[in-house]
């Protein structure tokens, strides 16, 4: 169970450093104005703020990939904190900007925290 566990971790580590490269270097491409549904013009104003958003998602993949790199109990820990925090602020943004972040990172880190519970 350790290394489903710690797949699904990692798994989500990715998801957040790959929004983090969104947010903060990519935040007025195409790719990501489809990915957030934003216009151009949005995405050129606010790419201060994404940035920022950007560094936060950051410090959320890395608590999860020190997680995994750490021994327990502090990786425990780290990786408990980082699904929490995944999961937390998923739901936050599912209420207030998109239904779909439900599935993109609300789930995988659900999913990640049940398997980091019964390894446990």
């Amino acid at each position: 169970m350790t290394i489903v566990t710690d797949i699904l971790v990692g798994l989500v580590a990715l998801i957040h450093v790959y929004i983090v490269v969104l947010e903060m270097f990519l935040w007025t491409t195409p790719r990501a104005r489809a990915a957030f549904g934003t216009t151009k013009e949005f995405a050129e104003e606010s790419k201060t703020l994404a940035a920022n958003q950007g560094l936060y998602n950051g410090f959320l993949a890395l608590a999860l990939v020190w997680g995994l790199i750490a021994t327990d109990p502090t990786g425990f820990q780290l990786k408990l904190y980082g699904v929490v925090c995944v999961i937390v602020a998923g739901l936050y943004g599912a209420a207030t900007a998109s239904k779909r972040i439900l599935f993109v990172q609300v789930l995988p880190g659900a999913l990640a925290l049940i398997a980091l519970v019964l390894a446990r």
